[in-house]
């Protein structure tokens, strides 16, 4: 039997839970973009396979990244809102985006991400704390309407 090495250091641990391809971006959707549905993941610009995101969408919950409210026990009914644990990445996809925003040619970014970026540089802890208010009321709605 060979024995799973541990992460050597937080940085390690961290990238080992959120560095993968696609984790990032299911967070940026949840969060930023207020997604809750599979078909809603599964139709985001990215065009992520939907075995990739089942993987994915299990392994953010069985790290506490994200929690699964199931209204009436249907596949269709299914919503994935981030936890406390997952909204703390915010961070992290607002400093990455800041990386690319100021390392990549604006001919090649939409108007969506345009918006983003000017609202960023124009307080970039303003737009964190909007964004998490504005994601925390979304819950509290989808909740209420459940």
């Amino acid at each position: 039997m060979i024995a799973k090495k541990r992460p050597t250091c937080a940085i390690a641990l961290s990238i080992n839970l959120l560095g993968d391809k696609w984790t990032l971006l299911i967070l940026r959707d949840i969060i930023l973009h207020k997604k809750s549905r599979f078909k809603e993941f599964r139709f985001s610009k990215e065009k992520i396979a939907s075995n990739i995101l089942t993987n994915r969408l299990k392994s953010l919950q069985n790290h506490g990244f994200i929690e699964k409210l199931d209204p009436s026990g249907s596949k269709k009914s299914t919503r994935y809102i981030a936890t406390s644990v997952g909204v703390s990445t915010l961070p992290i996809i607002i400093e990455l985006y800041l990386f690319s925003i100021e390392n990549i040619d604006e001919s090649l970014l939409n108007e969506s991400q345009l918006s983003i970026k000017s609202d960023i540089l124009d307080g970039r802890e303003i737009f964190e704390e909007k964004k998490k208010a504005a994601y925390q009321s979304f819950v509290e709605e989808l909740k209420a309407a459940l």
